[in-house]
């Protein structure tokens, strides 16, 4: 685990910095702090975010019609499908499950992309780069996992990042939740469904002592 080693209080005057150049105004003190100070903070093992956006973009290829059989053997050999959670092996396997919401699982797979060091950027109000296949596995060539992490040459962004990262996304979807429950206009322009899945992603990928658990969430189980 990391230690956090600045006041939260300071990512959460960046990230109120961030959302006015976004348009949106934020008190400091309007939401609760995501973490305490001195709080352990860590991120998943970077052969499990590994493992998760290879699963995800097996998913986005199903939801383009690629063959049931090819998917599973492609997770077979790449030793990923202890990873599936029981939704993802019914609609992979089967087709079984709503397209439409595996479909926007894209910006999670992004938001992955970005925590691999793949992508420079998690810019809120632009949707996922249309370079995104070429950073992920080719399937359309059967390209081994293996291979793709040679080539892809992924590395893990800074624990502290991740955490600032979140503070901002986890700030947007509480003030667009709110509008949406108070039925008041929304803060901004920006995707609520972009907004959400790219939370997930950092979620998932974040431990820390107090607002994750002791313990790592399975991918569908991430408290939002």
């Amino acid at each position: 685990m990391t230690s956090l080693l600045f006041d939260p209080r300071h990512i959460r005057t960046r990230t109120c910095e961030d959302l006015a150049r976004l348009g949106i105004n934020l008190r400091t003190d309007y939401l609760p702090l995501i973490f305490s100070p001195g709080e352990d903070i860590a991120l998943r093992p970077h052969t499990d975010i590994e493992a998760r956006a290879a699963i995800l973009n097996i998913v986005q290829a199903r939801v383009f019609d690629m063959p049931a059989y090819m998917a599973m053997r492609w997770l077979l050999d790449a030793r990923v499908l202890e990873d599936l959670v029981a939704d993802e092996w019914q609609f992979i396997a089967t087709g079984k499950g709503d397209r439409q919401a595996y479909s926007e699982q894209l910006e999670s797979l992004y938001s992955l992309a970005w925590l691999l060091g793949l992508v420079p950027q998690l810019d809120p109000s632009q949707y996922c780069s249309d370079s995104l296949p070429s950073l992920m596995p080719d399937l359309r060539t059967s390209e081994p996992f293996t291979v793709w992490k040679a080539r892809a040459l992924t590395a893990p962004r800074d624990t502290v990042e991740v955490a600032e990262m979140l503070d901002l996304y986890c700030c947007l979807d509480w003030m667009y939740a709110d509008a949406t429950r108070r039925g008041v206009p929304m803060p901004g322009s920006l995707d609520p469904s972009l907004i959400w899945h790219r939370r997930w992603s950092l979620e998932w990928a974040l431990k820390t002592n107090g607002h994750n658990g002791s313990t790592a969430q399975a991918w569908d189980r991430v408290q939002l």
